[in-house]
């Protein structure tokens, strides 16, 4: 969700701003723009639509110049234009800057701004931002770098909400300023130059060394020197640069047509990654070294809270069934946009999870920051492991899914439920689990890549069923006890890509309310495994089609009950109630994948979406 790229560098800086941006398109975006320093003045460049577009309007008009910033945006604030895109300029025309968050006072601000005179071209709350820091320099006795950044911390203080930003003044020549409070933002060093980015992957190839601004810090680049300031005046030590490891491996599409695609037939791989190393079979047991937490901590935990957003609040009321049968401990989910204005009950023996596959979701590092303030154990699991998440918990789980280019999130969510199985089973071996059972879900778990492996042969029969439904103006997805939570997933995988409304409940919730949807024009799609609840699962499925629903099961292998009473089917290998999540979901995401190709749809890059959610 937006994204920045800065640099100082020995080259052109456009080049630079161009890939870097290109890189970042992953999290999603609706228009982009350049600001360069061109030696005299800031000259600018902005689009609506793909990053391509900038690109070939810099081609047919380019700007010379080493200093500069750029900006894929997100809409939050006024609708998607040229106008609206980033950068946007003080009232001289002499500032500009890139802004990734949300600033929730810009409507005061905008009317004492308005009140003394300024003029303003956006709907934006960034462009307030602008005209405040360039006034307040604008009145300074001494136009220079250190009045400049005076006047970003003056504004900064008057700002209400989240920010990562980055600016430069045609007045100080090749000088960057970024700041953060909420939103992620990086430093680095190289070579090359200095760089700004919001993610260090976008600028891993060009830097050695990087520095994570923390809340509240201002930094200060002439391409030679580096300082930090703090916005609350406070004295601030540079911080130490980290050391960049290789950049993750950009491999393209390959034989597929769409990253999601791809990703979704790579889940047997990033499920063997996810457990490699992880199992310790003589104690029938996983291991976590990032826990940081001996066998007698972890006893203490007598009630442990998973909060996430989207695609991972699924994956962990997935994982909350399968803990709680595993370990018998109890287990609570949290939407984490909602957690830090609830007054979740907490204490030193719950322990707190914050999931997230980037590790820069902002509502979910809100609610890792309330369950610290609150003193309960807190913990991460999520995908990169130099996130603001995995930096600010106390211990946690990485996911080794790899880079996740599809906006939709496939493979990070079955590492996800698979990471949440071994929690379990940890949880369960030091408690009351038996050996035994520990080894059938150890042995079951190392089954699931070939077991996933063989679903994904499916995928030319998934293609024609979904084939079949493309005209369909809604979708019921049905699911019990862990299944439920797939039922959600494959729900909302098809209305963030096909953009078809799609609801998932627990099937027994069919006659509570439900049913009445169901018409001969609405599919529903019944999880229906040969598990303990599956005689009820037929008698839901007996009601749909006595009302002229049609129904599309995915059940077990070999069932031929289902198959006679159900318009299409998709059998799976028979597995243990534990893995049977991780595997119902892949046709889900097959079909939801094949259902939006059919209808035309940017599956890698759908409307209105962000792979990393970076604004609350």
């Amino acid at each position: 969700m937006c994204g920045i790229i800065g640099c100082i560098g020995e080259a052109a800086a456009q080049p630079f701003l161009i890939e870097g941006l290109g890189r970042l398109e992953y999290r999603g975006y609706d228009s982009a723009g350049v600001a360069i320093w061109n030696g005299k003045d800031i000259e600018t460049r902005k689009t609506v639509g793909r990053v391509s577009r900038l690109a070939a309007t810099l081609n047919d008009s380019p700007i010379d110049g080493d200093t500069g910033i750029s900006h894929t945006r997100w809409a939050t604030h006024g609708a998607v234009t040229e106008q609206n895109a980033h950068p946007h300029f003080d009232d001289s025309g002499r500032l500009a800057l890139v802004h990734n968050g949300v600033l929730e006072n810009h409507k005061a601000l905008r009317d004492g701004l308005i009140e003394r005179g300024h003029n303003f071209v956006s709907q934006t709350d960034t462009e307030v931002l602008a005209h405040l820091i360039g006034e307040t320099f604008d009145i300074s006795p001494v136009q220079n770098r250190e009045a400049l950044v005076a006047a970003v911390k003056s504004a900064l203080g008057q700002a209400l909400g989240t920010y990562g930003i980055g600016l430069l003044h045609a007045d100080t020549g090749r000088f960057l300023i970024a700041a953060r409070k909420g939103s992620p933002l990086i430093v680095g060093f190289g070579d090359g130059g200095q760089f700004l980015s919001s993610d260090v992957d976008a600028i891993a190839d060009w830097v050695n060394e990087v520095v994570y601004l923390e809340d509240g810090d201002i930094a200060a680049l002439d391409g030679d020197h580096f300082e930090v300031h703090r916005v609350s005046g406070e004295e601030a030590a540079t911080p130490a640069p980290v050391r960049v490891e290789a950049p993750p491996v950009r491999e393209g599409k390959g034989r597929y047509a769409h990253f999601m695609h791809k990703e979704i037939h790579e889940q047997p791989e990033t499920l063997r990654e996810a457990m490699k190393g992880r199992f310790d079979r003589e104690g029938a047991t996983a291991t976590f070294s990032g826990l940081q937490r001996t066998n007698e901590e972890l006893r203490e935990w007598h009630r442990i809270v998973l909060t996430g957003c989207g695609t991972t609040y699924h994956a962990a009321l997935a994982g909350e069934s399968l803990i709680e049968a595993m370990a018998r401990i109890p287990v609570e989910c949290e939407y984490a946009s909602e957690f830090r204005y609830r007054n979740v009950p907490l204490d030193s023996r719950t322990a707190v999870f914050a999931m997230s596959q980037s590790g820069e979701t902002a509502d979910t590092i809100a609610a890792l920051r309330e369950s610290k303030r609150k003193g309960a154990p807190t913990l991460g699991i999520c995908n990169n492991v130099i996130s603001t998440i995995a930096r600010e918990s106390e211990g946690g789980i990485g996911l080794r899914a790899g880079l996740e280019i599809g906006v939709a999130a496939t493979k990070t969510f079955t590492s996800q439920v698979v990471a949440l199985s071994m929690l379990g089973l940890l949880l369960g071996r030091i408690r009351d689990l038996p050996h035994a059972e520990g080894m059938d879900i150890i042995r079951g778990l190392e089954s699931l890549p070939e077991l996933v492996a063989r679903v994904l042969e499916l995928d030319e029969e998934i293609s024609h069923i979904a084939a079949k439904y493309v005209s369909a103006r809604n979708f019921l997805f049905m699911g019990r006890q862990a299944n439920f939570p797939i039922a959600l997933e494959g729900a909302l995988k098809m209305k963030e890509i096909s953009y078809i409304p799609a609801s998932g409940y627990p099937s027994a919730e069919l006659k509570h309310g439900v049913i009445a949807l169901v018409n001969d024009e609405t599919p529903s799609i019944f999880l229906a495994p040969q598990d303990g609840v599956y005689e009820k699962n037929l008698s839901n499925i007996e009601e749909v089609k006595a009302r002229k629903g049609p129904v599309i099961a995915v059940g077990t292998e070999g069932d031929e009950t289902l198959a006679s009473l159900c318009d299409d089917v998709i059998l799976l290998p028979q597995v243990p109630d534990f893995l049977a999540p991780v595997l119902n979901v892949i046709p889900l995401q097959l079909f939801a994948y094949h259902t939006a190709v059919a209808l035309g749809c940017d599956v890698d890059k759908p409307k209105n979406l962000a792979k990393s959610v970076t604004v609350e």
